[in-house]
């Protein structure tokens, strides 16, 4: 075999290793999705089969929070968060941080680790038909992988510590990435107040998974008009519309 063709096989060896693992994670992410327009939360399942429950679930998120029953079994959630350095991404959709391993919550005897959490403008659960002007999502997830979220609202008003942080490392382009210089801890964004409001629903954005474990706290924080802004000029609306409870009941915890 000539010098020639043996480096064109090996070009043709070189094109085909990379060519899989980029297939095979285009097909991993699923199909394109959107906020508005023709492919936004109205379309969700007709885009791809794995969206299906984004129509057909009978648990979907978010949801209006009323007429909420108090159970006095619930008990208070432990937090036991840790500070380390963060990553923010642009993802397309919102803008991600992706913790360092070893924060974990426990609720109601079931230990759920701290995965990422993001952010929705405006807030995409409501009180009594009342939004909020973003909510912070927290995503944790059990040693059997089981996924609970923490909602935490948002208002204008005094500037949030953790946010200052964070946002001097806002990635303003899609795909973009960017590693905080301080540390930073999740626990900063949590109320004074932990009493919350929970039910059973799904992931608020395609696939739209359903059974996971929400936790929407009652009392709000704040964030600067500033802060806010600065959000609201990459995603000026990234929000899902609440969904049809179908008789699911959200109970209150003391």
């Amino acid at each position: 075999m000539s010098a020639t063709r043996r480096a064109l096989r090996a070009l043709l060896l070189f094109t085909s290793l990379i060519a899989f693992p980029l297939t095979l994670s285009a097909q991993d992410a699923g199909a394109a999705w959107d906020y508005t327009g023709k492919r936004g939360p109205e379309a969700w399942a007709k885009l791809d089969p794995a969206y299906k429950a984004c129509s057909a679930g009978k648990e979907q998120s978010p949801l209006d929070i009323r007429n909420a029953k108090r159970n006095k079994a619930l008990k208070p959630i432990e937090f036991h968060y840790i500070a380390g350095q963060a990553t923010l991404e642009n993802t397309g959709h919102t803008v991600k941080v992706t913790v360092a391993p070893g924060s974990y919550m426990i609720a109601n005897g079931t230990r759920y680790d701290l995965v990422q959490f993001h952010f929705h403008h405006p807030s995409e659960e409501t009180v009594k038909g009342k939004l909020s002007d973003m909510v912070v999502h927290l995503v944790h997830k059990s040693a059997d992988g089981k996924l609970a979220v923490i909602a935490i609202r948002l208002n204008e008003g005094a500037p949030n510590a953790v946010l200052a942080s964070l946002w001097e490392h806002l990635p303003t382009k899609v795909g973009a990435t960017d590693k905080t210089s301080e540390e930073i801890n999740a626990a900063g964004l949590l109320p004074a107040d932990r009493s919350y409001w929970t039910y059973t629903g799904s992931l608020t954005a395609p696939p739209c998974t359903e059974g996971v474990q929400w936790f929407v706290f009652e009392q709000e924080k704040e964030l600067s008009r500033e802060q806010l802004r600065a959000f609201a000029a990459l995603y000026k609306f990234n929000s899902r519309p609440l969904q049809n409870p179908h008789g699911r009941k959200i109970e209150a915890s003391e």
